[in-house]
């Protein structure tokens, strides 16, 4: 059955993306003028020309039948392997993060575009692994996310890192595992992160010392610690074996598996992550403790906020960007211009247009009848929902720092055709909603 494409053309999406894409250039323009008035940047120019080859991508990716990309995604995510591979061992140091890869003065962030293969690949798996186990399906599915994340890790980029968790609970609900599965990796996450901060925020925020918080420090005790716990978990499983019906020793398996598990993924974390790293992840708690180091950037950024008030200073009139008390205005704080510029009412703005987003692609899985098309469209709505949360509460001062730009508006070619692609992609998933063959 033939279709024309611009009767099932997503005008939605496309309007809501645009907006957004031009709110970011304006903004990128006036992050990049300076206290006298005089635009010391070039950095809108280089957005506005992304944009530009970003919509032909985004387009051309909309025409494109998302379908046939099933039969060579899983080559696509052997490549993906290589490239970040190659990123660790010969990219460029930008950030503290050894994460680029280009010449000269052009770059790409491959993490960013990993992102894409990631979801097509996990939708894949889920697509053809339906009538499996689903135990199996799920340590798979695992194992699909670790080894992108761990070698993004590495680089180390927590930001980019962390994207790939919400897009794989997500698929892994919408894909129908059990909620007991999917708990150990939300619940292993946040012990993982909660144990390796906490000797950080002992020393730099409470200043002093807890004896219980010397687990973590101490290597040796850390040891008896995770023995003494995986023994607690053997003592479950004979118990599981000997009284079968007794859930009791099932669930001291899991758990035990879970804090064990947290415990040597926060050592690993320790040892990868840089110390400024971590401090990002508390420092939030309390500003003040650090207000010219790691706290600067919160507390900046709630002056930019705070001082928009109801309608804003006005276009190109912000104070804290032009006098640079702003770090990274264009990229990880670009919400904070736009909001100290146009207040409460342009923030609001920004928000229904996300939240239109959103909502669309609910609308689009709920009409889809492909479930490739179904799980891809579900993975993208994690990773723009995560994003958009994340980098918000980030520059609010209620969420870590962790480097996550803002989709559509943050300064940054590879994050801009990322969301531009994946916007392409949803609206070729909503052309065949139907499962139209061409």
């Amino acid at each position: 059955m033939k279709f024309h494409f611009f009767d099932f053309f997503d005008y939605i999406l496309f309007s809501c993306a645009s907006i957004l894409i031009v709110f970011g250039i304006a903004f990128i323009y006036s992050s990049g003028i300076s206290s006298a008035g005089v635009s010391v940047s070039s950095e809108y120019i280089k957005q506005i020309i992304w944009a530009g080859l970003g919509m032909v991508l985004m387009l051309v990716v909309s025409i494109y039948d998302y379908r046939r990309t099933e039969r060579y995604v899983t080559w696509l995510f052997g490549i993906l392997v290589i490239i970040l591979l190659y990123t660790k061992l010969f990219g460029r140091y930008v950030n503290g993060a050894r994460s680029w890869i280009g010449i000269g003065d052009f770059g790409l962030q491959p993490s960013e575009f990993c992102k894409i293969i990631y979801i097509l690949f996990l939708a894949h798996f889920f697509d053809n692994s339906d009538s499996q186990d689903n135990q199996k399906r799920f340590l798979v599915a695992l194992l699909i996310m670790l080894v992108p994340m761990g070698l993004i890790l590495l680089q180390p980029d927590l930001g980019t890192a962390s994207v790939y968790i919400p897009i794989f609970l997500v698929m892994c609900f919408v894909a129908n595992i059990p909620i007991r599965y999917i708990m150990i990796v939300l619940l292993t996450g946040i012990l993982t992160i909660f144990f390796t901060v906490l000797p950080i925020w002992q020393a730099d925020i409470a200043k002093k010392t807890f004896s219980v918080i010397n687990v973590l420090i101490n290597f040796r005790l850390r040891i008896i610690v995770i023995l003494g716990i995986t023994l607690i978990g053997i003592i479950g499983m004979i118990g599981n074996k000997i009284f079968k019906k007794n859930k009791y020793y099932l669930w001291i398996v899991y758990f035990s598996g879970i804090f064990v598990a947290a415990l040597l993924a926060s050592f690993a974390a320790g040892k990868v992550l840089k110390e400024y790293q971590l401090k990002r992840l508390i420092i939030y708690i309390d500003p003040s403790s650090d207000p010219l180091g790691s706290g600067w950037n919160i507390i900046q950024s709630k002056i930019a906020i705070g001082s928009g008030g109801l309608l804003g200073r006005g276009f190109l009139n912000g104070t804290q960007s032009h006098y640079r008390f702003l770090p990274q205005q264009s990229t990880d704080f670009i919400f904070s211009i736009l909001s100290e510029e146009t207040g409460f009412l342009g923030s609001l703005f920004i928000f229904v247009l996300y939240f239109i987003i959103m909502l669309r692609i609910l609308f689009i899985m709920k009409d889809t009848k492909n479930r490739y098309g179904y799980y891809i469209s579900a993975g993208i709505l994690a990773m723009f929902f995560f994003h958009f949360i994340v980098n918000v509460g980030m520059v609010m001062g209620i969420m870590p720092i962790t480097g996550i730009p803002l989709l559509f508006l943050s300064y940054g070619g590879s994050s801009l055709w990322t969301a531009m692609i994946c916007i392409g992609i949803l609206m070729s998933i909503n052309c065949r909603r139907l499962d139209f063959l061409d």
